[in-house]
């Protein structure tokens, strides 16, 4: 793995863009298989007012954004946190972020996965050291890579499991902050069926759950390649649906995963589609 971190480093960001591209035209030419019949199968449960010609494009473009995403997430675990830093370009509604980190029952950062989620996170940590769910990768190699470029920043890394929703809570009890991922797909125990896109499919209860007990401020990063490929710009979503809170964890959930998607369709083909994410539900949708 050190000698895929040293390419990682001394190749530059457009070259290694070309490879991504290039990898993403491969995988668009076996679309039976692998991500472009997962993002296909997705894309048309998630927007079934596409034309079948739009659904295609989109479903294309969308293997293309999450093979740049993966190596450009490579390039900035592999370069120091202020490159990071420097490739953010442009910060829409930086107010909400700040305002939120100010609010004395702490804040909740909700981060889909879309866009280049992993080049901000040097740039959150300029606004103080945040508690983070993690959960490890498959490959070892991988995961051992990742883990050591988080830990640089000194993030508060906890695990997915009972010690780790302690730690959240206590931190945003502390008016501290915390970052999760929601669209994870969960165990049975730890989500419940709910809407995303119009399709019931499990979803986890924890960002929910946690907002319900501390009342703690919710908003929505997430980050965009630009399309001039001059760095990355950020957006900073103010979540502030009174039904994010309710008392009823399947009206809060929901409420959540409109906020998310409400986040996905400013660039939807920016999602991570190649993710089996309507999955829980009475219907099953993978089954090639």
């Amino acid at each position: 793995m050190s000698f895929y971190r040293t390419l990682l480093r001394v190749l530059p960001l457009p070259f290694l863009r070309s490879i991504a591209k290039v990898a993403a035209y491969f995988i668009n030419q076996n679309p039976n298989k692998s991500m472009l019949w997962k993002t296909r199968i997705n894309l048309a449960l998630a927007y079934p007012e596409l034309t079948i010609d739009q659904k295609e494009k989109m479903a294309r473009e969308s293997v293309t954004k999450q093979c740049l995403s993966y190596i450009e997430s490579g390039k900035c675990w592999a370069m120091p946190p202020e490159w990071s830093i420097q490739q953010i370009h442009t910060v829409h509604n930086l107010e909400v972020l700040t305002n939120a980190l100010n609010d004395p029952k702490g804040a909740l950062i909700i981060t889909p996965h879309l866009g280049t989620w992993e080049m901000m996170n040097a740039w959150v940590h300029q606004y103080g050291i945040p508690t983070i769910m993690y959960k490890p990768m498959k490959d070892n190699g991988f995961n051992s890579f990742a883990l050591h470029a988080r830990q640089r920043l000194n993030a508060t890394l906890v695990p997915t499991d009972a010690n780790g929703v302690k730690a959240l809570f206590k931190n945003l009890k502390q008016g501290g902050f915390s970052v999760i991922l929601p669209d994870h797909v969960p165990q049975p125990s730890g989500g419940v069926v709910v809407p995303f896109f119009g399709i019931p499919c499990l979803t986890s209860t924890l960002a929910s759950k946690m907002a319900q007990k501390t009342q703690c401020r919710l908003v929505g990063l997430s980050c965009f390649r630009r399309e001039d490929d001059e760095g990355f710009d950020v957006y900073c979503d103010d979540l502030n649906d009174p039904q994010l809170y309710d008392r009823d964890i399947e009206v809060a959930t929901t409420a959540l995963n409109k906020a998310v998607e409400q986040m996905i369709n400013r660039f939807p083909a920016e999602y991570m589609w190649g993710y089996k994410r309507f999955r829980g539900g009475n219907q099953k949708f993978y089954t090639n």
